[in-house]
């Protein structure tokens, strides 16, 4: 039996954790590689690029699959457990589940970048529906492919920090406004506050040399609570205290409906930065990520061809 496409582990991968205990991974792929009768030959055969093992690699991606439509949840790394939900999806006994089955959730779509579908249990998503579903062309699926992997990415940053210090944050924000040209002229430009005595500032980044130019930085390491308008109102009256123009107010979860209108009214410069951002920002600016890999993708050179 050849080595099953990620699709196709998905039902059994959930029907494993169906006990409600709690799993590791390589547990899952263990259970997965005998369920599938892989041979010694197959459980070793690597990608292409020969950094990580084709098995370990197509479960590991319907971890994060199943994960994103909350179906599963990880309740300490590499250990996952089903929720309720998930517990759900098997109760309605589906045939098979797919990427497309899995766009029937919200939180799926949202992490794909793409829209809701239709899809339902009771349609029976059936092994024959794990055709490609959308045409693209190769350049759209490496871009597609692109962006699913940084979001994944954005996610294992965001749970990283959530797991460090709220100190920790607060001189990760300032190395973040460095690395993006904020107080670029030296590496000293920027410091963390007293976190005794901050008086709701985290940290400073001066813009030039004299400091004529500061910008005042509020950073709230949160789970799960959306900041919302008091807590922007508290750092906009940090501002004034100081009489400062610039602020940028960065959290690890998000801002409420009020925060963000509250902004749009007053007159200082505060720019709000979520979760989403912050992670994406670290990416783009190489802050706490390293490069895995690296792919080129060529197109002819006309000149080449071109006799003189």
């Amino acid at each position: 039996m050849a080595i099953p496409d990620y699709q196709s582990l998905m039902l059994p991968f959930l029907k494993l954790l169906a006990d409600g205990e709690e799993h590791t991974l390589q547990e899952l792929n263990e259970k997965l590689s005998v369920e599938f009768q892989l041979t010694e030959a197959e459980r070793h055969e690597l990608l292409p690029s020969g950094n990580q093992g084709i098995m370990r690699n197509r479960v590991g991606w319907v971890r994060t699959y199943l994960k994103k439509a909350l179906l599963l949840e990880a309740p300490r790394r590499a250990v996952f457990t089903i929720t309720d939900r998930g517990q759900g999806v098997l109760a309605e006994k589906p045939e098979f589940i797919n990427a497309r089955y899995l766009k029937r959730f919200e939180e799926f779509c949202e992490f794909q970048n793409s829209t809701p579908g239709t899809a339902k249990a009771t349609t029976q998503v059936t092994a024959q529906t794990i055709d490609i579903e959308e045409v693209q062309t190769p350049t759209e699926a490496i871009e597609a492919a692109f962006n699913t992997l940084n979001n994944d990415l954005a996610s294992d940053v965001l749970d990283a920090i959530k797991s460090q210090t709220p100190q920790f944050f607060e001189h990760l924000v300032v190395k973040l406004m460095q690395a993006m040209g904020y107080g670029g002229w030296s590496k000293d430009s920027g410091q963390a506050t007293q976190y005794t005595s901050d008086g709701g500032i985290d940290g400073i980044i001066n813009e030039d040399p004299l400091g004529l130019e500061t910008i005042y930085l509020q950073a709230k390491r949160y789970t799960d609570n959306a900041i919302g308008r008091p807590d922007i109102q508290a750092f906009v009256g940090a501002l004034e205290m100081r009489r400062a123009r610039k602020g940028v107010f960065i959290t690890t979860s998000r801002f409420s409906k009020d925060a963000l209108e509250y902004i749009s009214m007053i007159e200082k410069k505060v720019v709000l930065i979520d979760g989403k951002q912050l992670a994406d920002l670290m990416i783009k600016h190489n802050l706490g990520v390293t490069v895995k890999e690296t792919y080129q993708v060529k197109t002819i050179d006309t000149d080449y061809f071109i006799e003189d």
